[in-house]
């Protein structure tokens, strides 16, 4: 580990707030790809991210400090609060370091690396302390609000940063391989049916794992730019993936519990892949009955899930599976680069999931959080009291609906 500065460490607090009054730089994925194959640069990507990242890690931090005592005293925010402090105070160490010194230069490489490790479960971990609040505290609805405003900015800016970082490990680190058509994460032609098709897979031998059964799939493709053409866009596959992997989980649980596990025959997942001027659209339809359009909303909510929680193990952090933070942070990935993730259900039939990524690199823009007055403002508003009768809460509620998408593993 980096020794840390006397000087930095005192100064952090005045050095946050510095660098918090900076809005992030957002790229788009064409730059990201320029810059990765024609002019890849390790002087140029090392005075950018010594300057970016510490607005990008400011900005939250900031924001982390706006959350109730209650939770900011939970021992696993605790925990994440300490590795956002020492990434932050690591590359701090470079701010004034010389890009011409190829020492210097290659410490940088393997501290953006040795931080990308230690933020690895960092969503695990704010997890654990939402959960940590929740059995010690309780959360009310205000408290509730502000947590989800939260947690989508951090786990947006999460990304952000980890995209940065990564592509500046897997361009200048000789120790990183990467596929030889990719330029760092991104895929100037990505394949999106080999995508597809690789993420139903994993799904399916989840699936007949857990069930002993699985649907099949019937998959469709159009491209409205070239016709019969296989649809390739600049894109991030792992990032595509998780989204696919996420929906096509969610869907065939819902068609196998839907149908019962004795079933001998179940409905095909269908996947519709169009291609046109502005959009690539993926939509995920399934036949597993489908979920009341009252529960549409919490099934974003960070907190929900009716599947168990997975048992604490002996260290810090806890697994992801179980807490239902699938499908937000699959629409944050989709959000990402301008797209968005949606869900369209007809109770009682079944449930189609459309997920649109701009088809056009340039227009791929990063959405980042930004700390200005108007995010602190939100933390401290008050939920208005409802001028409309009270909305009538169906039989089953939200609590049940969670069980259409999380599986129990």
């Amino acid at each position: 580990m980096m020794r840390l500065s006397p000087r930095i460490l005192k100064s952090l607090p005045a050095l946050v707030d510095h660098y918090s009054r900076f809005s992030p730089s957002p790229l788009s994925i064409q730059q990201f790809l320029d810059f990765g194959s024609k002019n890849a640069c390790e002087k140029k990507s090392f005075a950018f991210l010594r300057q970016e990242l510490p607005v990008r890690l400011a900005n939250i931090m900031k924001e982390i400090n706006l959350l109730p005592d209650t939770l900011l005293k939970m021992p696993s925010v605790e925990l994440v609060q300490s590795w956002y402090i020492q990434s932050l105070t690591e590359i701090l160490h470079f701010e004034n370091k010389s890009p011409n010194d190829s020492l210097i230069i290659d410490s940088f490489t393997e501290t953006l690396y040795n931080i990308r490790k230690r933020h690895s479960n960092v969503v695990e971990t704010m997890a654990q302390g939402v959960i940590e609040l929740r059995d010690t505290h309780g959360i009310d609805h205000q408290a509730d609000s502000n947590i989800q405003y939260f947690l989508d900015r951090f786990y947006m800016s999460r990304i952000s940063i980890r995209m940065l970082i990564h592509q500046h490990v897997l361009l200048f680190s000789p120790t990183q391989e990467t596929h030889p058509r990719h330029v760092g994460s991104i895929d100037p032609n990505c394949d999106v049916e080999s995508v597809v098709l690789d993420a139903y897979e994993n799904a399916k031998f989840l699936c007949d794992q857990y069930y002993l059964a699985s649907p099949e799939l019937d998959l469709v493709s159009h491209n409205g730019m070239k016709k019969a053409s296989p649809i390739t866009v600049v894109y991030v596959p792992s990032h595509l993936y998780h989204m696919l992997f996420e929906l096509f989980k969610n869907a065939m649980r819902a068609i196998v519990e839907y149908h019962g596990t004795a079933a001998l025959d179940y409905p095909k997942v269908k996947c519709q892949v169009s291609l046109g001027k502005e959009d690539l659209t993926i939509k995920i339809s399934d036949k597993g009955g489908g979920i009341p359009k009252s529960a549409i909303d919490v099934l974003f909510n960070y907190m929900y899930s009716t599947a168990p929680q997975p048992p604490k193990s002996g260290s810090t952090t806890a697994p992801l599976a179980g807490y239902g933070y699938g499908l937000p942070l699959s629409r944050l990935y989709a959000k990402y680069f301008q797209g968005d993730l949606q869900l369209v259900s007809q109770e009682g039939y079944g449930t189609d999931a459309l997920i649109w990524l701009k088809a056009l690199s340039s227009e791929a823009n990063e959405l980042l959080p930004v700390f200005n007055t108007t995010s602190s403002r939100h933390y401290g508003t008050n939920i208005p009291t409802s001028d409309w009768s009270s909305p009538y809460t169906p039989r089953g509620s939200q609590n049940s609906v969670r069980t259409f998408l999380t599986y129990r593993i």
